[in-house]
């Protein structure tokens, strides 16, 4: 390698860095001063809550054992919100997907022979709620491809559609009156992440976070790395020109959509097979929508993917750690300004990521 293109990698890098890196900061920096005026707001004093939430997220073994259970299916959402963004779609509907997908995998975890192996019955019950994922992202893909129908709308109907089809397809199809699935087979389950790091030990992390991260960077190497990637994301840039350029614009819109519902439905890994081991109405409820933040702040790369998810799986434990003292509405609030944080922090990232000279 020439010098000139070392120091131009180099130069490249430092701006993604730096792009990275302001994003975060102002996120960070915005939800601690947030937090402190909380803390005045109720009358308790700054030091001691912001004591007890770190206590409660990173101050113990089992605090990030929680961060990262809280985190793992923010990152299967994120990652697929991300994969959507890179076709220039928004994935709305990743709620209803991923309520889908914990259903119809449960029920297949729970249906599936006794004796039937770990390394069938865990694979089986996530390709089944991938796919349902995928099935229901179907419907606004096939729209947006064929018709030109926005996403946006069709994915909030689909999520309307999966609130209501949940409950009924338990009670009435599965004959659930506790609107919940039987439990799966222990073969299908996931096994908690302090099997192999014993300091875990109580924590819900499952071996579903390990499996989110192996995603997101095999995610972005496919991406990255394969034609249909590459034609995703000049999609994504400018549609038109890519179908000058003869690019199947519907088809990979259609491919991206149906990728993103995929991913979204193998978030139950964490809510359902390596968590509950059942699926219940509400169980990963709000992950689908506080994927978007995560995608937004991550900028499409895997470590600020996980980055991000961990930032609001902080949030969200540090949450319940700090509830005895302020009430939940308030870090409702609290999370609500991050996402807003979010989205001001992504537009100085691509000003700060920006060549120098180049255009805002």
């Amino acid at each position: 390698m020439s010098p000139a293109r070392g120091a131009a990698r180099l130069r490249s890098g430092l701006r993604e860095l730096r792009g990275a890196a302001l994003p975060a900061a102002l996120v960070l920096g915005g939800i601690l001063l947030a937090l402190n005026l909380i803390s005045f707001g109720f009358g308790e004093a700054p030091a001691p809550i912001l004591r007890r939430a770190f206590e409660g997220t990173w101050g113990t073994p089992y605090g990030v054992g929680q961060v990262l259970f809280k985190a793992t299916p923010l990152l299967f959402t994120g990652l697929a919100f991300s994969i959507a963004l890179r076709a220039g779609l928004f994935n709305i509907g990743a709620e209803g997907q991923l309520a889908m997908a914990s259903l119809a995998g449960a029920v297949v975890a729970a249906r599936l022979p006794p004796g039937t192996p770990w390394a069938v019955a865990v694979p089986a019950s996530i390709a089944c709620a991938m796919a349902a994922g995928a099935a229901v992202a179907l419907v606004p893909a096939l729209l947006r491809a064929r018709l030109g129908a926005h996403e946006i709308i069709s994915g909030i109907m689909m999520n309307r559609v999966a609130d209501a089809l949940a409950p009924w397809l338990l009670a009435s199809v599965l004959g659930r009156a506790a609107m919940r699935t039987a439990d799966a087979i222990p073969a299908a389950t996931l096994p908690r992440l302090d099997r192999l790091v014993p300091a875990l030990r109580g924590s819900a992390a499952s071996v579903a976070f390990p499996l989110a991260v192996a995603l997101a960077f095999a995610a972005h190497r496919a991406l990255s790395r394969t034609r249909a990637g590459r034609e995703m994301r000049f999609v994504g840039q400018s549609a038109e020109a890519a179908r000058a350029e003869g690019i199947d614009v519907p088809r990979r819109r259609l491919a991206a959509l149906l990728a993103s519902g995929a991913v979204a439905g193998a978030a139950m890994t964490a809510t359902t097979l390596g968590y509950k081991g059942y699926y219940e109405l509400g169980l990963g409820a709000g992950a689908g929508f506080s994927g978007i933040p995560v995608a937004l702040l991550g900028r499409g790369t895997p470590v600020g993917l996980v980055l991000a998810a961990v930032l609001f799986g902080t949030l969200e434990q540090a949450g319940l750690a700090i509830n005895a003292r302020v009430p939940k509405e308030a870090m409702d609030v609290l999370e609500a300004l991050a996402i807003v944080l979010v989205a001001a922090a992504a537009r100085s990232g691509e000003r700060a990521g920006r060549p120098e000279g180049a255009p805002a």
